[in-house]
């Protein structure tokens, strides 16, 4: 039985701790990030709680009930892509990801959690016959986004190395 150095056992130590120094810093960022993000559209729920609370027309009027939607949908989105990035970071120590694709990941989910709220919001600010305005285009990209971001993940946790 061939006994392993300890020169050798350090060197695989290393290596295993390796992806988890290299995730440090999206960690932090994630954590940052989504923090910041449930702060931002809770406050914004907040304030569609108020329009609701103060019977705001511009908000209520069956007239503007696509705006109501749209604005919700962007404040719901947005509080749970905020979680969904505490989840990321949470979860980035676990999992067997390389440092590209957490890279990868990190950018398609931030970006999602930016574009996807922002689309419906501003795609309630100027509506069409009951249509949301031009915005809402943004919404199918971060949706996409969104879906690579979570793959990349899953993939990571299904890896064997």
């Amino acid at each position: 039985m061939a006994k392993k150095s300890p020169a050798a056992a350090a060197k695989r130590e290393r290596s295993e701790d390796a992806p988890v120094a290299q995730h440090e810093a999206l960690v932090r960022r994630h954590l940052a990030f989504g923090w910041w993000a449930l702060a931002l559209f809770t406050t914004f729920g907040l304030v569609l709680e108020a329009g609701h609370g103060l019977k705001l027309g511009w908000y209520l009027d069956v007239t503007n009930a696509t705006r109501r939607l749209s604005f919700t949908l962007g404040h719901a989105h947005g509080t749970l892509l905020g979680l969904v990035n505490v989840a990321f970071a949470l979860s980035l120590r676990h999992t067997k990801m390389s440092a590209v694709s957490a890279a990868r990941a990190s950018f398609a989910l931030r970006l999602a959690t930016v574009l996807m709220p922002l689309g419906f919001i501003l795609g309630g600010v100027s509506f069409y016959a009951g249509d949301p305005g031009l915005a809402i285009v943004l919404v199918p990209p971060a949706a996409l986004l969104l879906v690579y971001a979570v793959v990349l993940v899953a993939r990571g946790f299904s890896a064997r190395r």
